[in-house]
């Protein structure tokens, strides 16, 4: 492997605005990367060829200060729209789809001086949690290409910790992006609801999908948050909440920080490897001077599963509702009535986890069930938001678990969804919550790699950042945990 793409995006972009390398070497060395690595990972859909001569391009421009990502290669979630590069959300149904406008954040992306490489490999309309339920096939985890890498950003997380670029974006509808993270051993940021727009993010649940940076390290996430964050008229979700520079670090330790513990997520269930990693990422906080308070989270792991899957599920009926054929999209052959082009282009172009989340949520909503079920969830949602407050209350972030196990097997869990569900047990609580989080690497277990996650206050993407620099710093450092990958067999 190149050391070029060893380094981190802070790394490159000083290399790249001293021009000790140029924008196309860069560019090539993730290239040669990518094709090095993509037999055995399949972090990608679609690789953009046309990204060296964009670098081109920008070496003869020169290098541009007010660019923070100027000749950056980075890596988007195939469920971002991408203009004249093909976005099919992982799904048969959007195979051919190429949209004509580029979502929000990849306008920033690209106003940013980023390069886009190409578009990564997720679970179906985001629904899941290994990256197995593409229509493109299965994503592998780098550090063991047997194994999962998380979902439904896996690509993404899987791009990043292959080192095929230097950062990516993904989505984060119930752990998407912390999940993947800490199962892959990089960085993932979810902002808080509102503080990303969400124009051009084909969608899965509008009310809880966010959009978010995967890297090699917090100051790079920091850098990547900075570039995309803002208010969007387009998206009325849009928050016009002023944007910080997440870059500044200023803590130097923890000396009077507090952080809340939740006793659930540190309870049975979480496995007894991943425990001790995270018992250790504890102690090595309080080495640093934070004060650790145990908190109580009462209904996020009693409630938040079966809340969150109906409010996903319920609004992933209506949204996927667009794709009848009709429009544009996948349309099945020599229909014979309106009724079988609907029945039939659904039917064909969605998997059966797309189609079995439409179902449930279309049953929830329905005349007799929606008080029963979707009325009640959006209760429970409530309730689970006001047990993130109180505890965020009495101490200035939350710091648990991602995920209660290191990465599983590939095809071990596949054909159980509900064993599948239970896995985003520690991260769908915060999505129905709407606040921030960021997922960082904190050690290994049986040589895989354990995340833990910071949860702040709506819009304090700037603390959690902070005080996850200090801690990730105060852990195994993401590059040292970088193994070697595998050549595809």
């Amino acid at each position: 492997m190149s050391e070029l793409v060893r380094a981190s995006l802070a790394q490159i972009r000083k290399q790249l605005a001293t021009r000790e390398v140029s924008a196309e070497e860069v560019t090539r060395s993730c290239l040669e990367r990518i094709a090095e690595t993509e037999p055995s990972v399949h972090a990608l859909i679609s690789v953009r060829e046309q990204a060296v001569e964009e670098a081109r391009l920008l070496d003869g421009q020169g290098p541009d200060a007010s660019k923070p990502l100027w000749g950056v290669p980075v890596t988007v979630k195939d469920v971002i729209a991408t203009k004249g590069t093909r976005t099919t959300a992982g799904s048969k149904i959007l195979g051919n789809f190429v949209p004509f406008y580029d979502a929000f954040v990849v306008q920033r992306l690209k106003e940013a001086g980023a390069i886009i490489l190409g578009k990564n490999n997720m679970d179906e309309f985001a629904m899941g949690s290994s990256t197995e339920n593409s229509a493109f096939g299965p994503t592998a985890n780098p550090w063991d290409t047997s194994r999962i890498p998380g979902g439904s950003s896996g690509g993404s997380a899987a791009s990043v910790a292959a080192c095929q670029c230097y950062a990516s974006l993904g989505t984060d509808t119930g752990g998407s992006i912390r999940q993947p993270a800490a199962l892959c051993g990089c960085v993932g940021l979810k902002p808080t609801y509102g503080r990303v727009s969400r124009y051009g993010v084909i969608a899965y649940g509008s009310s809880l999908d966010q959009v978010g940076p995967f890297a090699r390290t917090v100051e790079d996430a920091a850098v990547m948050l900075s570039v995309i964050a803002g208010h969007d008229r387009r998206d009325s979700t849009s928050s016009p909440h002023p944007v910080e520079d997440y870059t500044v670090f200023t803590r130097k330790d923890l000396k009077g920080v507090r952080l809340g513990i939740p006793k659930e997520f540190m309870a049975e269930g979480l496995d007894g490897s991943v425990a001790e990693v995270c018992k250790a990422a504890l102690a090595r906080a309080e080495s640093l001077g934070a004060t650790l308070v145990e908190v109580s989270l009462p209904h996020a792991t009693r409630h938040a599963i079966a809340a969150y899957y109906i409010v996903a599920m319920a609004e992933a009926s209506s949204n996927l509702s667009r794709f009848d054929g009709v429009r544009y999209g996948y349309r099945t052959e020599s229909p014979v009535s309106l009724d079988e082009l609907y029945t039939r282009s659904r039917t064909e172009g969605f998997g059966t986890e797309v189609q079995r989340r439409i179902l449930l949520g279309t049953y929830v909503l329905s005349a007799g069930y929606y008080d029963a079920y979707y009325r009640k969830a959006a209760q429970v949602r409530r309730i689970v938001r006001e047990d993130y407050l109180a505890a965020l209350d009495t101490c200035d972030a939350l710091f648990c678990p991602v995920s209660p196990v290191t990465a599983w097997k590939l095809g071990s869990i596949i054909d159980d969804p509900l064993k599948m569900y239970l896995m985003d047990i520690y991260t769908v609580s915060l999505n129905l919550s709407g606040l921030p989080g960021v997922s960082f690497p904190v050690g290994l277990a049986d040589g895989l790699p354990v995340g833990m996650q910071l949860i702040g206050r709506a819009f304090d993407e700037a603390g959690i950042l902070s005080l996850g620099n200090l801690l990730c710093d105060a852990n195994v450092a993401q590059q040292k945990m970088q193994p070697e990958l595998k050549k595809s067999v």
